[in-house]
Formats: structure tokens, C-alpha cells, sequence
């Protein structure tokens, strides 16, 4: 049996929405959505939480996750990257607890709707596929790059004109193609990552071979501020997606 650790990465600060990870979804914190995730997929063995914040480590734990360790306030910065949170916590159990697990299992707070069996499928995707370095969450991207443009040079008076983003062999101005004609995109979606440890140790949250999970882009919801909140709550009345279960909230 392989050791799965699933992450849920909730620190206390977040300008866009405040105390956005513990604010409640349907009747949960946030971040419960994303660790009854982990807990009810049959493939992790264990799920954290990874936080800086005392309030948001007993939100953690009372929704049935572990908290081993508050993580150091440099890395829960604003613009901390994921790749430090998630050595730091790799590290702590190989120096705390001398366990070192084989995968890993993103899971963000913010990305609250995922489906039965969505996290076993990822792992199950990642583990049929030895040269895979992670397996990522995408859908449809809304938007074409080929159709996107980017400031380029300037004329005399000092205005910008524009150049394409991206060109296309074999196509010349994509940007007025049709969009049938043009490559399928995939978005990532923020929802589900898995990554082999591996491939953290080695420097990347991604490596190189990313292996798509396919999902549905109606339900990619990223909650950053109010608007995307009021998103996630309309469309979690209507789905049967992951909630958690009383047995996995303790008093």
C-alpha cells in the first residue's frame, strides 16, 4: 500500500476575503470541504493541515484532520509559493515522525467542490503511470491564448501597439480563426493536485510529465473574494459533492 498524505494549506492572513478559510460554507468552515476530501478517499493515508494560525488549527482539528505543526510565519506570507509549505511539512515528518510517504495530495481550501472518488481517481491516474510526475485538476479553459494579446512595441508617440500572445505553426493569425479551429486548452483548476514526493524533493509541484484530470468547468469554482463565496454557495445547493460528515466533525 502506498502512503498518501493529503495537504489542506490554510494560513490566517487573506486580503481578498478575510479569514476566508474558517468563514462558513453551507453550515462548515471553508476548509473542512477540502479535508472531508481527504478523509473520505480510500487512497490517503493521512490529512493535515498545514496553517500558521492557532484559530484555524482548532477549525482543522475539529473537522477531523490533523495539525502536527504550525507552520513558520515566512511561509505563509502572500506570496509564499507552495513549494516550501509542502517541503517544510515533508520534512517535519521524516525528522518528527520518520515517515515518508510517496504522494502527495494538494487540496486548497478555496477549490471547496470535488466529487466522490475524484481524489482516488488522481492517485490511482498518477500510480498507473510510473514516468508521470503528478497528475493535475483541468477543465475547458473559457478563453483561447491564441486569441489574447500582450503590449508591444511603441510608435513616436510613445503608444503601445499589440502583439499576439501566442503564435501557432502552420495557422497565420490565429487570433481570427474560428475557435474550433484552434488547439483544446486546459485550464488548471485549482481543485485537485498529486504530486510524487519525488517530484517535491527534486524542486517542482508539477515536474515535467503532468498528466490531466479531465473535470467539468461549470464547477471549477476559485474563491479569492465575495463574489467567487456567493458562487460556490449557489452551486453547492444544487450538486451532490463532497460535504462533510457529522462522524468527521468532533464536538
Amino acid at each position: 500500500m502506498v502512503d498518501v498524505l493529503a495537504v489542506v494549506p490554510a494560513r490566517g492572513g487573506s486580503k481578498g476575503l478575510p479569514r476566508k478559510n474558517i468563514r462558513s460554507l453551507q453550515g462548515h468552515p471553508l476548509l473542512a470541504y477540502s479535508i472531508a476530501a481527504g478523509k473520505q478517499a480510500l487512497r490517503v493515508s493521512r490529512t493535515i493541515c498545514s496553517t500558521d494560525d492557532l484559530e484555524i488549527q482548532q477549525h482543522a482539528l475539529a473537522c477531523g484532520a490533523e495539525v502536527p505543526f504550525l507552520r513558520p510565519p515566512s511561509l505563509a506570507q502572500d506570496i509564499s509559493p507552495d513549494l516550501p509549505l509542502f517541503l517544510h511539512a515533508l520534512q517535519w515528518f521524516d525528522e518528527h515522525q520518520h515517515w515518508k510517504p510517496e504522494i502527495v495530495v494538494h487540496l486548497r481550501p478555496t477549490s471547496p467542490i470535488r466529487f466522490s472518488g475524484q481524489v482516488d481517481k488522481a492517485i490511482e491516474l498518477l500510480l498507473a503511470y510510473p514516468e508521470a510526475t503528478s497528475v493535475r485538476a483541468v477543465c475547458p479553459s473559457p478563453c483561447t491564448p491564441y486569441k489574447m494579446w500582450r503590449s508591444g512595441g511603441q510608435n513616436q508617440e510613445g503608444e503601445a501597439f499589440m502583439e499576439p500572445l501566442l503564435q501557432l505553426p502552420g495557422i497565420s493569425e490565429p487570433f481570427n480563426h474560428p475557435r474550433q479551429k484552434l488547439p483544446v486548452i486546459w485550464w488548471q483548476t485549482g481543485g485537485l493536485d498529486v504530486i510524487r514526493v519525488s517530484t517535491i524533493l527534486g524542486g517542482s509541484m508539477t515536474g515535467k510529465n503532468v498528466l490531466p484530470l479531465i473535470t467539468d468547468q461549470n464547477y471549477a469554482v476559485d474563491i479569492d473574494g465575495e463574489l467567487g463565496f456567493q458562487v460556490a454557495e449557489t452551486l453547492m445547493q444544487q450538486l451532490d459533492c463532497i460535504r462533510p460528515k457529522p462522524h468527521e466533525m468532533s464536538n
